[in-house]
């Protein structure tokens, strides 16, 4: 039989490892967005057949200036991009709905009865490899993402989180994003709800990639960043970066 000590000891040694972490009161996805707006991200990524990537610019462009025109669609483009480091020959296209779920099921709903918008599917159909999407929230601390003028290259950063870390991700990156302000580089930065899951994006925007490694290494100078890094990168399971090009019709250039 185990003694009173031996027990204490035991419990003594497991708490030196064992971190207890306090229970969530609500979902991540109402701790971290944001609470004034209810709109709702949408985005996509198509990979193009290498002959039919202009074509399906112009046919994508054509497509998202009739879907601006109509205010029957609760949508809006919020950028459109060509992936230049990265996947190649992939488009990248950011949309946002107003109002959320319901404004998704709107949209959804009056597209699939719109000749002209099946047709276009069909043609841009033909010209795809393949192609995924996901929906996501926008972090409440980030710059809310509006039309910007260029030229710009933009880099989007992808981190897949282990699962039950998104919090704790949040928690840091309140703090750390006011480190990424000073050249006006931070677009967005928004987490999955539907598609692959725990993941997250952050969009930024640099005259270069000159420009872009000048601003990176400058927020190595700010007090702070360091340890905001420090506790981050135990979060992440893998990342990506794209370096992308808006196309001509992108209200972010």
């Amino acid at each position: 039989m185990r003694t009173c000590s031996q027990f204490s000891d035991k419990g003594w040694f497991q708490s030196m490892f064992v971190h207890e972490v306090e229970a969530r009161k609500d979902a991540h996805s109402n701790l971290l967005s944001k609470s004034e707006t209810s709109d709702l991200y949408k985005i996509q990524f198509h990979n193009v057949k290498p002959e039919c990537l202009e074509a399906y610019n112009n046919l994508e462009a054509e497509v998202q200036h009739k879907l601006h025109l109509d205010q029957d669609y609760p949508c809006d483009v919020v950028g459109s991009w060509n992936t230049w480091y990265g996947d190649q020959d992939q488009a990248v296209h950011l949309w946002r709905y107003t109002g959320g779920y319901p404004a998704l099921t709107e949209c959804l709903t009056k597209l699939n009865n719109n000749k002209e918008y099946l047709h276009f599917r069909m043609e841009r159909s033909k010209m795809l490899v393949s192609r995924r999407n996901q929906l996501l929230l926008e972090f409440s601390f980030w710059n809310e993402p509006t039309p910007r003028n260029g030229p710009n290259i933009y880099e989007m950063r992808s981190y897949k989180l282990k699962p039950g870390t998104m919090i704790e991700w949040g928690n840091h990156w309140a703090r750390a994003i006011k480190h990424r302000q000073e050249n006006n580089e931070a677009v967005g930065g928004f987490f999955s709800q539907i598609g692959d899951l725990y993941e997250v994006h952050h969009l930024w925007a640099y005259k270069d990639l000159q420009s872009r490694e000048e601003t990176r290494n400058s927020a190595w100078q700010k007090e702070g960043w360091d340890s905001s890094v420090y506790y981050t990168v135990p979060l992440i399971r893998s990342m990506e970066s794209r370096i992308m090009i808006p196309t001509k019709s992108s209200p972010l250039q």
